[in-house]
């Protein structure tokens, strides 16, 4: 069940052991103000139809600790003991007074992260940026009158200009139409936390966890009978042998796979016949070696595939056992030609990040483009004036989606180069210009990866891993808030002629 909390605290509200006041000029005093928990409240809520039950904790405190985490870097467990000793961090969190004691345990944040899917965080960025626009209408219309004033002050006055309501209607109409703004889109990995995988290393994890289950069902139904033989020390012995050389020909690995494929399949088969036995439950095994066992019977059935046909590739390939769900992100890069994770395509819009699509199974990013343009028109009223994109967004399709929209994509354009050379020059300074813009998405992925998580995603479930990634973005949209509002700050205490404009 769940109880709606208090109104929203404020730092006059909040209770410290030994008198004084939260300072208003706190980060997290800051950060507090920019989100809008009563909208997310409502969605919050939601998820909780029932009346009975243990009361759930609220939306701020469930979502509080989770940007706590995502924006600090912290474990479970040092998240829990930051709230603990800052009273800024329960503040937060919507505490109403300091307190010494754990607010929730470390085991609640696993918890957290599955109430917030990567759906429910996409709806909730969408309100983080909604507010924001609210308040960049606002700035805008003030800067406008301050305008207006600053030209009525010096300017002289100018007969109006009489327009026929038709001709009025009609440029209303046009002007509203009109495409407006600049969107960027591109893509990246967000890595899980796996070491590289081998194919001789993953049929090894796969026998030594065959070999527990099997230790696992002996001891519950043994009986006194002897366990079941499956040359465990004679197996591993010739793992070591290869795996311990510094470069194994393909041959040496060859064979090694093969063997190793042979010993899995034998523990396949004791396995099956042992849970054949009329006093043997699947049920007796955990469940973490419940998935394990379906694991590895799709690893043994796509490694034979791939020895037989000697080949290194296979659908829905599994590189490992504990994240079943990780698959091989192919992208090219200097560092790594391989990664191993999700592969999430976002758009930037005004310096606010959004997810168009998050995937495990590799994808061609510029299929993303059409459905990014229209759900940029469903916020806007308009088509984007320019998309600035890599190459590889630059297909026939989208060429012709966007003349047809009249949208400019970023790029040269397709056919035989023009012989003038005022042209050539031109379209050389334009597309120096949408390169430098361009930048601005490829930083937003540096700072996701090197202050953020992003490079390293350290969830292990799939539904927590997308939570991750998701929140990664959610607080450096946080992050950019902040910044436009100290640029709006700075710009009401220096007036219109000393503006300071500090919008990434």
């Amino acid at each position: 069940m769940y109880k709606k909390p208090s109104p929203q605290l404020t730092i006059d509200d909040f209770i410290l052991p030994f008198s004084g006041k939260l300072s208003a000029e706190n980060r997290w005093v800051q950060l507090a103000k920019t989100i809008p928990w009563d909208e997310i409240e409502k969605e919050y809520a939601f998820m909780f139809p029932s009346d009975r039950g243990n009361v759930a904790k609220p939306v701020r405190m469930a979502l509080g600790s989770l940007i706590i985490q995502a924006r600090c870097g912290y474990t479970d467990r040092e998240t829990v003991q930051q709230i603990t000793e800052n009273p800024y961090l329960q503040y937060f969190i919507g505490l109403k007074e300091y307190q010494l004691t754990k607010p929730f345990t470390p085991v609640a944040m696993v918890k957290f992260r599955k109430r917030f899917n990567a759906k429910r965080l996409a709806k909730i960025n969408e309100m983080i940026i909604d507010a924001e626009t609210v308040q960049t209408k606002i700035y805008k219309e003030t800067e406008n009158d301050q305008d207006e004033q600053h030209h009525e002050d010096h300017d002289p006055p100018q007969e109006p200009m009489h327009k026929q309501p038709d001709e009025e209607s009609k440029a209303l109409s046009e002007e509203e139409t009109a495409n407006k703004g600049t969107l960027i889109l591109d893509a990246t990995c967000a890595p899980a936390d796996l070491r590289y995988p081998t194919d001789l290393g993953l049929l090894n994890e796969a026998r030594e966890n065959l070999d527990e289950i099997i230790d696992t069902i002996h001891k519950t139904t043994g009986n006194g009978k002897r366990r079941p033989r499956t040359y465990r020390q004679k197996a591993r012995k010739d793992y070591l042998s290869v795996s311990k050389q510094r470069k194994p020909k393909k041959g040496t690995i060859r064979k090694a796979i093969k063997k190793q494929l042979q010993y899995v399949r034998r523990n396949l088969k004791v396995i099956d016949i042992m849970l054949q036995q009329k006093n043997v439950d699947i049920g007796m095994l955990s469940q973490r070696q419940q998935r394990h066992l379906e694991t590895i019977r799709i690893l043994e059935e796509q490694q034979t595939r791939m020895y037989k046909s000697k080949n290194h590739s296979v659908q829905d390939r599994i590189v490992s056992l504990h994240q079943p769900h990780v698959r091989p992100i192919v992208r090219g890069k200097a560092g790594a030609a391989v990664e191993f994770g999700a592969k999430v395509a976002i758009s930037l819009e005004n310096g606010y990040s959004r997810v168009e699509k998050l995937s495990w199974d590799a994808f061609n990013e510029a299929t993303t483009l059409q459905e990014s343009v229209e759900r940029y028109k469903e916020r806007n009223g308009c088509y984007p004036e320019v998309i600035l994109a890599d190459t590889i967004y630059r297909n026939r399709d989208n060429l012709k989606y966007c003349k047809k929209h009249k949208i400019r994509l970023s790029g040269p354009k397709l056919g035989r180069p023009q012989s003038n050379a005022l042209m050539v020059k031109a379209e050389k300074i334009i597309a120096k210009q949408d390169a430098r813009n361009r930048n601005a998405v490829e930083a937003k992925f540096g700072e996701g990866k090197r202050k953020y998580g992003l490079g390293r995603i350290l969830a292990k479930l799939k539904e927590t891993s997308e939570t991750v990634i998701m929140l990664q973005f959610l607080v450096m949209n946080l992050e950019h808030k902040l910044r436009v509002l100290f640029a709006q700050f700075l710009f009401w205490l220096f007036g219109r002629d000393n503006r300071v404009i500090l919008v990434r």
